[in-house]
């Protein structure tokens, strides 16, 4: 069996590279690189697969790159993207990766014809964009409501529906949660993107060692003839179970533990964002884990996997913590990428997206430990629900082969639009019709993207404009989910200009 594989020097994909060590009925890894020199080094580090690893260089946003890739391939491993904070650094490199990477991967497979590869894409939980109470849980099929400013997941949005609306013959797609990682801590000492994490914030974490595990098991099943066909044409969420549902103080508080001390140490509560962020606990994160059987750790098992391999943060329990507080967070306070930077740089467009407004963040500043009210450990003993539904429009809970035309009719309008086609056979969910936004403007869609994935066009699909405190007010879907965090009489449009400035202007009535 021949696998294509993009993103394999990524965390996820050395994971899965790792995980590939000794299937035998892998004949050949074709493997997308950037880099020949910096492969060669990732390969030295899983010598059993030197041998059968065929380097593929070049940009997957070169459609003759991506044939090169996928030729003679069976699977495609799609784990390629540009991620935050290199996405906030170099949006243009994920553009180029993440939405249009995804465009030439799909030309590439369509222009097969008849025998094309089977294509896994791994999408993100940033698509669900800022999740809070009472919505704290979610599902695939929520309303998309990427972050503004995120062009991380703006991109990763186009890409997936760009997957979901293709011609391939059968692909699936895995929505990564957040995941922990062993470069995790270094990656966070360089940058001020730990504070765009919100202390209340949702978070279901999977290990980088158990997504790599859900890429082999994958792959075992697919050669082995026993991946039902069921698992094609589906969205999942890659969820590491209720024992990793934690909020964004827990997992501050459980890093710094490993130096002898909590987030309330090293951290005060203006330091980090209060809303704008992305995360969510899930109620169908069991779906895969169902039928890959990947879920083995747990927050806890990373923490103590983490003391192992830096040893040297076993010091930090004898350093000041003062020291430590000066030298690893208040330092990246200075970061472009920090809300203290935005601050001092007049940055009013980021402050209103991440805080409600220049006010509230001054107001934050004010505020000590004793007096901010922080969320820590939810109960997991109990069931997972939300105290209120997310608003879909239509019953969720029906199969798919009884989704009607009505169905489709409802759930437009709940979106202030309207269907345009009206030959609609019940439960024929992936075929093309074509809708109305609120705006009049008409796009095609299958129902299984629109009533099944979330996706609804508006904007974010075609410029880095995010409009959603305008769509919410006639958008019933939206707003149950976006008024969570944001008030019913917020009138911001937030977008980039051609050089990704940020922009906050008021919506003309």
């Amino acid at each position: 069996m021949v696998v294509a594989i993009t993103g394999g020097a990524g965390n996820m994909g050395q994971e899965a590279l790792k995980a590939l060590i000794g299937e035998n009925y892998i004949t050949k890894i074709k493997l997308l690189a950037h880099s020949r020199k910096h492969t060669k080094k990732l390969l030295k580090r899983i010598k059993p697969l030197l041998n059968k690893t065929e380097i593929v260089m070049g940009s997957l946003a070169d459609i003759d790159v991506c044939r090169k890739l996928i030729g003679g391939a069976d699977i495609i491993l799609n784990m390629g993207a540009v991620i935050p904070p290199k996405s906030d650094q170099y949006p243009k490199a994920a553009i180029e990766c993440n939405q249009i990477g995804a465009d030439s991967l799909c030309r590439a497979i369509e222009q097969i014809g008849e025998n094309q590869p089977v294509l896994i894409h791994i999408s993100t939980v940033a698509l669900y964009g800022n999740r809070t109470a009472p919505h704290l849980y979610g599902r695939v099929g929520d309303p998309l409501l990427v972050s503004p400013f995120d062009i991380y997941s703006a991109t990763k949005l186009r890409g997936e529906f760009r997957v979901l609306e293709s011609n391939i013959n059968k692909w699936a797609v895995i929505r990564q949660t957040a995941m922990l990682h062993n470069n995790m801590l270094s990656d966070n000492i360089h940058d001020g993107l730990m504070f765009h994490t919100c202390f209340n914030a949702p978070l279901e974490w999977a290990t980088a060692h158990d997504s790599g595990i859900l890429m082999r098991n994958i792959l075992r099943r697919f050669s082995d003839g026993t991946l039902p066909e069921s698992f094609y044409k589906q969205v999942y969420n890659l969820a590491g179970g209720k024992i990793n549902r934690l909020y964004g103080f827990d997992t501050l508080n459980d890093g710094f533990a490993l130096v002898g001390g909590s987030a309330k140490d090293f951290f005060r509560p203006g330091y980090n964002a209060t809303r704008n962020f992305h995360g969510v606990w899930y109620l169908d994160g069991d779906r895969l884990n169902n039928l890959f059987d990947y879920q083995s750790q747990s927050a806890s098992d990373y923490w103590k996997e983490i003391l192992k391999i830096h040893k040297a943060y076993k010091m930090g329990k004898i350093v000041p913590k003062s020291l430590i507080r000066r030298f690893a967070v208040k330092r990246l306070l200075k970061d472009p990428n920090s809300p203290a930077y935005w601050y001092k740089h007049n940055d009013t467009a980021r402050l209103i997206a991440y805080f409600g407004g220049v006010d509230k963040y001054e107001e934050l500043q004010k505020q000590s430990w004793d007096k901010f009210p922080v969320s820590t450990r939810p109960d997991i003993s109990e069931p997972a629900a939300n105290p209120e539904e997310v608003y879909y429009g239509y019953d969720y809970s029906k199969p798919d082969g009884e989704i009607t035309l009505a169905d489709l009719k409802t759930v437009a309008e709940a979106h202030g639009g309207k269907l345009i086609t009206e030959d609609f056979a019940t439960g024929d969910i992936y075929r093309k019709v074509e809708w109305e936004t609120q705006d009049g403007e008409r796009f095609t869609a299958t129902p299984f993207s629109v009533l099944r994935a979330g996706h609804w066009l508006s904007s974010i699909y075609t410029e880095n404009v995010w409009d959603f405190d305008r769509l919410s007010k006639k958008d019933k879907i939206f707003a149950s989910v976006w008024h969570d965090s944001h008030e019913r009489d917020e009138d911001m449009r937030y977008s980039y200009d051609e050089n990704f400035n940020a922009h906050a202007e008021k919506i003309q009535k």
